[in-house]
């Protein structure tokens, strides 16, 4: 077995983040403590939370725990995301490409919960 980086989960979920980061670059001063911030962290915390999981995962019920603050955190994400659209900071295109790239990280998460032995939860 590797390591956390070669989990798909987890290069999904940096690009994620490493992307929200990016275009949150432009939003406006005021959003710096509440949208810019809420919007990175949540969606850094995804990826951190993937690798706890990892690290976690001889003891199959904190993987999964782990997985499910991954999961919330994910779906933080998404509504800040919806905010960030909603605002006008945000494309259509681009908000379409984020929740895309979200929606794929969630299912891969619910996969990883659904199925901890193939991650080697246990071993």
């Amino acid at each position: 077995m590797g390591t956390y980086k070669d989990l798909v989960l987890y290069k999904k979920s940096f690009t994620l983040a490493m992307e929200i980061y990016s275009v949150t670059k432009q939003f406006p001063k005021e959003e710096t403590y509440s949208l810019t911030d809420q919007i990175r962290r949540s969606s850094r915390s995804t990826n951190i939370c993937t690798i706890e999981a990892y690290r976690k995962r001889r003891y199959p019920n904190h993987f999964i725990s782990k997985l499910t603050d991954a999961d919330m955190e994910n779906s933080e994400t998404q509504g800040w995301l919806e905010f960030s659209k909603e605002c006008g900071y945000i494309s259509d295109e681009i908000y379409n490409r984020l929740h895309s790239l979200s929606d794929e990280v969630g299912k891969l998460i619910q996969y990883m919960i659904n199925n901890p032995g193939k991650f080697g939860a246990g071993e």
